[in-house]
């Protein structure tokens, strides 16, 4: 059973009052002649998905892409395929796995640079492929699947690949996570804006629906992108349409394809935008601690003598502290007496030493002597005892 037998076709009444309504300029949803229904775009979360809806029309498109031997005639140029799959779930009309005649209208545009998707001329191109997914038909499905098809593209992101190996002819394709994915070259979006005739073509209105279709005489499809260029004009049905009546058409089209061609570049950046802002990677903020360090400073006294300060922010509880009082002095009785604690003093002592020092003058550095000096220091007051008592 062919699509047209189970296609849904209107009473006598629902048919007359359809052409009625058109006549006096009128349609059934509400609309003027040439307003397109509700568009809306939605883009998913990976590259290359996309999803729109045009009134109760819905189409789902899926890019994908992969390296294949391009066609004999033309070595340096990818492929660009087109597939729709048309399920009774959408439309008791369709027929399950059978393309039908818009999937054809859909491939026939060429918007992508063929040439772009070269790797080794004669060897490896790319091949793009694009499955449409009606979801649900309720009239214009070449409208819908055309822009979804378009945005799906627009968003599609291709492996980086580079040739080398020993003979130069080797690709190696790397992957989306060492090197960027690279967008498609799209020189230009051809939109689709189809018409549809009525009453030997004198009644021509815009994006019809499901209804409309199952009554109208043809209909007609120009193709034309938002410079107003005119790529593909295709018309369908038995009804003859004036010369001057298409041009009217092709005006129009060319006003609604730069619309249609401003709302897919601002979904598409949109999109961009918002997957842009998640590769930025935040860096965790670092709480700054806090390090005691001990400072040092050397003050000059005015006779020329050096004073140490050590400050510290904290003490440990398990480091005795040294007492900076300075040992008692001994007088040295005879210069006998006196030899061991010069012969005694450490280099540190010698270093900091007054140069006053003949005059038996010492700095505080000596004064804070080390334990040997003390221990030296004592010694004589042993001696001056034992002597004492000699005498």
């Amino acid at each position: 059973m062919s699509m047209d037998q189970l296609r849904w076709r209107p009473t006598v009444n629902e048919r007359d009052f359809i052409e009625r309504a058109l006549q006096s300029d009128l349609r059934v949803d509400g609309r003027n002649s040439f307003d397109f229904r509700t568009l809306k775009i939605t883009l998913g979360r990976e590259d290359g998905t996309s999803e729109v809806q045009l009134g109760e029309t819905r189409v789902m498109a899926y890019v994908t892409a992969q390296l294949v031997q391009p066609y004999r005639d033309r070595p340096n140029e990818g492929t660009l395929a087109i597939f729709t799959e048309f399920s009774p779930m959408a439309d008791p009309a369709f027929e399950a796995g059978h393309p039908g005649e818009s999937a054809i209208e859909l491939g026939r545009s060429r918007a992508v640079d063929m040439e772009s998707l070269c790797v080794v001329a004669g060897k490896q191109v790319w091949s793009v492929r694009v499955d449409l997914h009606i979801l649900d038909n309720g009239g214009n499905l070449i409208d819908a699947a055309n822009i979804a098809a378009l945005a799906a593209l627009s968003t599609f992101r291709r492996p980086e690949c580079t040739v080398g190996g020993d003979d130069g002819q080797q690709v190696i394709v790397h992957d989306p996570e060492v090197r960027d994915p690279i967008p498609l070259t799209i020189h230009h979006m051809p939109i689709a804006v189809t018409f549809a005739y009525f009453g030997e073509g004198n009644i021509v209105v815009l994006d019809p629906t499901y209804k409309e279709e199952a009554v109208m005489g043809g209909r007609m499809t120009a193709t034309i992108n938002s410079n107003g260029d005119v790529c593909a004009i295709q018309k369908a049905g038995g009804e003859g349409v004036m010369s001057g009546v298409i041009m009217q058409c092709l005006r129009i089209a060319s006003v609604k394809a730069a619309d249609i061609t401003s709302k897919i570049k601002k979904a598409v950046d949109s999109y961009t935008t918002e997957k842009d802002l998640k590769k930025v990677k935040r860096l965790p903020v670092s709480v700054p601690q806090k390090i005691h360090v001990t400072d040092v400073t050397m003050e000059n006294k005015g006779d020329g003598e050096l004073e140490t300060q050590t400050q510290t922010a904290k003490t440990p509880s398990n480091v005795q502290q040294i007492s900076k009082d300075p040992a008692p002095m001994v007088e040295a009785s005879s210069e006998e007496d006196a030899q061991p604690v010069t012969d005694s003093s450490n280099a540190e002592a010698k270093s900091t030493s007054n140069p006053h020092g003949a005059n038996g003058e010492s700095d505080e550095a000596q004064e804070i002597g080390s334990p040997k000096s003390l221990k030296d220091a004592i010694k004589p007051k042993h001696k001056r005892k034992k002597k004492s008592g000699r005498s």
